[in-house]
């Protein structure tokens, strides 16, 4: 029961670990979801828009960086004659870089003019476009701004030279968003990587280009589930759990074969010490099963009394073994209905000597021969074979001498019947501080009472 109970200890740390690692896995992938889930925004403004030093503080940066021209376009906007040019074309390559050890999984960008600006061209991506007029927003989308007819929309334009620009006013702005085709994938960004989409803008000659856009820039994470700490903090609860279940199963498969082995081992011997101890009891028909029926009383007091299993079995056999003695004695003084003479009475206090003496090489058990010598012994110092006396007796044979003497109140002799329960809790009382270990002799009352032994067999 105790080794079933242990079991049943054991699986439920078992269960309340693999519970723990399992809810540390939900939460980590509540975590990465969630992190997933979440969208990010960046202001990029003049300095720090063309800077790629201060790119370098943010998650996820983008970097303005112009390519000057010798293109230049004159835009007569009010039909004043202008033959001079007074606008510079620029290509500006907006570099979108993923600082960070997470996959950048979209991202989009938001352009805002400070002032007048012409787009001829963009590649890649798409654009969508916000004009504010004087009759409200337009808003349209461009697929490709190199393949731009301006029919096709609504948007204000201005041609000039064979070619029709974009108008973007103070105010106005437009959204940027990445190609994921095969020919020009600009998202996923994997880690420490980055993706330059390019537009070709007309400002005004002599421009500074800080002051003319911010940049706002939009994206999310995809952070992979092994990325996750609390992931690995899961790993590593399953891995240890594994671990420690495997070496639990070998352990416990190592342990079943102990306890068979040591079962069988105990069968053995509890045959071989029956047999012998048959040998005794057949010598006297009175005292046939007295030897294991004391046993069994010495096991049942020396479980009150708090031993282990493996405790108990040794008391047994120590029991079992304390009449063994006997072997030596006649036939005619054992069987004898008479009075014992006093020379017969020396012969058979002999036996816990000549059992002593027999079980003093047993070392199978240990102090196995204290059970044999000693069990006559009595609590006032009045019994033999040395006269001891209290606690200077042997436990074990303190509780085989309560139990012995159970047995032969209990039993039929060839000089008296048994005597009746009342008479046996009325003798063992009568026996306490005398005869009997105070202490045991309460035990072995409280088994009667309490009806945990069978005092009508």
């Amino acid at each position: 029961m105790k080794y079933m109970n242990n079991h049943k200890h054991v699986a439920a740390k078992f269960i309340v670990t693999f519970v723990v690692a399992i809810i540390v896995l939900i939460i980590s992938v509540m975590k990465t979801n969630s992190y997933n889930a979440l969208r990010h925004e960046a202001v990029f403004s003049g300095a720090e828009l063309f800077s790629v030093q201060g790119s370098r503080d943010n998650k996820v940066s983008i970097v303005a960086v112009p390519r000057g021209s010798t293109w230049t376009k004159v835009f007569d906007l009010d039909n004043e004659g202008i033959e001079e040019a007074n606008y510079q074309a620029y290509t500006v390559d907006f570099t979108v870089s993923n600082n960070t050890k997470d996959n950048v999984q979209d991202y989009k960008f938001r352009i805002d003019f400070q002032d007048k600006a012409f787009l001829l061209s963009a590649w890649n991506g798409h654009l969508e476009f916000h004009q504010h007029t004087d009759k409200g927003e337009i808003v349209d989308e461009v697929m490709d701004l190199r393949e731009f007819v301006p029919e096709d929309h609504v948007l204000e334009t201005y041609y000039t030279d064979g070619d029709s620009l974009v108008v973007m006013n103070p105010g106005d702005y437009l959204i940027y968003t990445p190609s994921s085709s095969v020919n020009a994938v600009e998202m996923p960004i994997e880690p420490f990587k980055a993706t330059t989409p390019g537009i070709i803008m007309y400002f005004g000659i002599g421009k500074n280009l800080e002051d003319e856009m911010t940049v706002r820039l939009d994206y999310s994470f995809h952070r992979r589930l092994i990325k996750e700490p609390l992931f690995w903090v899961a790993v590593s609860i399953a891995i240890i759990w594994l671990i420690t279940l495997l070496i639990y199963i070998i352990t416990s498969m190592q342990i079943r074969k102990y306890k068979e082995r040591h079962e069988r081992d105990n069968e053995i011997i509890n045959e071989s010490i029956e047999t012998f101890i048959g040998f005794i009891d057949a010598k006297d028909s009175y005292t046939n099963g007295h030897s294991i029926r004391v046993a069994q009383y010495t096991r049942r007091i020396a479980e009150e009394l708090g031993y282990n299993e493996e405790e108990l079995d040794q008391i047994y056999y120590v029991a079992l073994l304390h009449d063994c003695g006997k072997i030596g004695v006649p036939d005619s003084i054992l069987g004898k209905p008479d009075k014992l003479t006093d020379d017969e009475f020396k012969v058979i206090k002999s036996h816990t000597e000549r059992g002593g003496a027999i079980l003093r090489h047993f070392k199978s058990l240990k102090n196995v021969e204290e059970g044999a010598l000693y069990h006559h012994e009595r609590y006032d110092g009045r019994g033999y074979p040395e006269g001891r006396a209290g606690e200077d007796i042997p436990l074990i044979a303190r509780i085989i001498c309560v139990a012995d003497s159970y047995d032969a109140m209990n039993s039929d002799r060839v000089y008296r019947k048994r005597l009746s329960p009342e008479h046996i809790i009325e003798e063992i009382e009568n026996g306490k501080g005398k005869q009997f270990d105070p202490k045991i002799a309460d035990i072995m009352l409280n088994l009667i009472k309490g009806n945990k032994l069978d005092i009508e067999d």
